[in-house]
């Protein structure tokens, strides 16, 4: 079996994006750190983010349970083909991390993976924005990327240190294998009325404290019942 690898490493800070295109429907200028460029060589990591990176929107991206964007190698080929962008390759989803041979179903909430010198420890899935959908120009990509749950997943940093593209990752914990993130994504985008799933969800210490709060929201809400 193929080693998971980190394949590719991309960092950019936010910076204005299509300043020479006119206002239009998925198009005008815009300003983000979505775009992302690859590092050749090794690069620092840091309990906030990688050297040379940074997020635009600081209340829904980055700190600590989302310091490293990740995305795999692997879904690549399914998006040149279903969407017909070609052009498509590392760094597309804006991620910093391009994994090869790791998919969602293969990661869980609390893994604990090595690389380099650097460990890290999945936090949650993905949830991609529109900035995903306006930098492809494909208004439904956000929906159709939770829909396949090919949605990626975030890092938190348990332990600084370098990193350099080429490197294997080697799982050093994995306290929680019952929740993949392919199943908390289903959990949290596709099987929104199953309130027992949610709550146990919520209950993972490891899980980022944002998906906690939405998920003990929803059943919350349900527990409720009607207004």
């Amino acid at each position: 079996m193929a080693l998971p690898t980190l394949v590719s490493i991309q960092v950019g800070r936010p910076r204005l994006l299509d300043a020479d295109v006119p206002e239009g429907p998925m198009q005008g200028p815009w300003t983000s750190g979505f775009s992302k460029e690859p590092v050749a060589g090794p690069v620092r990591v840091t309990a906030a983010n990688l050297d040379g990176d940074g997020q635009a929107d600081l209340e829904n991206h980055g700190g600590p349970d989302k310091a490293v964007c990740v995305y795999s190698a692997d879904h690549l080929p399914y998006w040149a083909e279903h969407l017909g962008l070609t052009e498509m390759t590392f760094g597309a989803f804006g991620e910093n991390f391009t994994l090869g041979n790791l998919v969602e179903p293969g990661v869980c909430i609390g893994d604990v993976w090595e690389i380099g010198s650097a460990v890290f420890q999945v936090s949650q899935p993905r949830q991609p924005c529109w900035k995903l959908a306006r930098r492809w120009r494909v208004k439904t990509l956000a929906a159709q990327v939770q829909q396949t749950g090919f949605t990626g997943w975030y890092f938190r940093v348990l332990a600084e240190g370098i990193v350099e593209a080429g490197q294997t990752l080697r799982l050093a914990d994995r306290p929680c294998p019952e929740w993949t993130v392919a199943r908390a994504n289903r959990v949290m985008h596709i099987d929104k009325d199953d309130h027992r799933q949610a709550a146990e969800l919520a209950t993972l210490p490891w899980l980022a404290a944002s998906w906690r709060h939405q998920l003990d929201k929803r059943v919350a809400t349900a527990a409720a019942g009607p207004a």
